[in-house]
């Protein structure tokens, strides 16, 4: 039994060697700043109290909710898109489908202060959408400087991904449950509920979770369309840029990385528990 404890030493050390430089890189780029972020943003009047000053001040609980309700609209319009944009790529061929698979993931070659910008050019002052409504109704419609404008960015930057990710599991789908609940009697609409999305629910779960948790943090967007936009990022740029309030700006970052990293978890646990219960 020594011998072979001895043995497996040598072993252990070089799992540690290798484990060095992802440890360094963990302590350096994120261990240490956030705990410098939270000591930061427990220095100023308040102390930590202002960790709590989300749910106190008026503005920045307005400027959570926006975000989160926000962010929770894109990503239920973005599944019910990409799961049914999806799901048809896979399973159709067709003349072209390479070309528009590649169209329709080409947004994610571009950064959110871009996506901003082609929301102008779509629904801005004079956009598209103003130019054709002025034309038809003799009126601009113009919303890209909204809530709905954010909410055209984020849903135009998060559909590609979730595209991607639903292609990828309904590739793994056995058809021969479809064909099962087929001959049972089982319409379309049936076999669609009670086979297909169970078994996309693992997939779909943690798609939504990284949507909703990129959508809460995005900045470039809402910076881009800032003029009448209200949410959590937007905010902390202001206080820590226009006011210099550098320990509430570290507060409401704290903060908003808290209650996303809340949602992921979450989504970790159910996607876990729904792939349990569709095997």
């Amino acid at each position: 039994m020594r011998v072979s404890k001895r043995r497996a030493q040598p072993g252990r050390q070089i799992y540690l060697l290798f484990a060095a430089p992802g440890l360094t890189l963990f302590l350096a780029f994120w261990l240490l700043p956030m705990l410098r972020l939270v000591e930061v943003g427990a220095s100023g009047p308040s102390g930590a109290a202002a960790y709590l000053a989300v749910l106190t001040n008026h503005h920045y609980f307005m400027s959570l909710l926006s975000t989160l309700l926000l962010s929770a609209a894109v990503t239920v319009a973005t599944l019910l898109i990409a799961s049914l944009v999806g799901l048809f790529l896979q399973r159709n061929r067709f003349p072209g489908k390479a070309i528009l698979l590649s169209m329709l993931t080409f947004p994610l070659a571009f950064p959110g202060v871009v996506v901003g910008f082609m929301v102008i050019m779509l629904a801005g002052r004079q956009g598209l959408i103003g130019v054709v409504s002025n034309w038809l109704f003799g009126d601009s419609w113009v919303f890209a400087y909204s809530l709905g404008g954010l909410f055209l960015g984020y849903l135009y930057f998060s559909i590609p991904r979730v595209i991607l990710t639903v292609m990828a599991a309904a590739e793994k789908l056995d058809p021969a449950l479809e064909e099962a609940a087929r001959s049972l009697g089982a319409n379309p609409l049936r076999i669609f509920t009670d086979v297909v999305m169970p078994a996309l629910s693992p997939a779909l779960i943690s798609s939504g979770a990284i949507c909703f948790a990129t959508s809460v943090g995005a900045f470039g967007t809402a910076f881009t369309l800032a003029t009448n936009i209200d949410v959590l990022p937007m905010a902390i740029y202001n206080e820590f840029t226009s006011y210099a309030n550098f320990s509430m700006a570290a507060a409401l970052s704290i903060v908003l990385g808290a209650v996303t990293w809340l949602v992921l978890a979450v989504a970790r646990s159910w996607s876990g528990s729904a792939a349990g219960a569709a095997a």
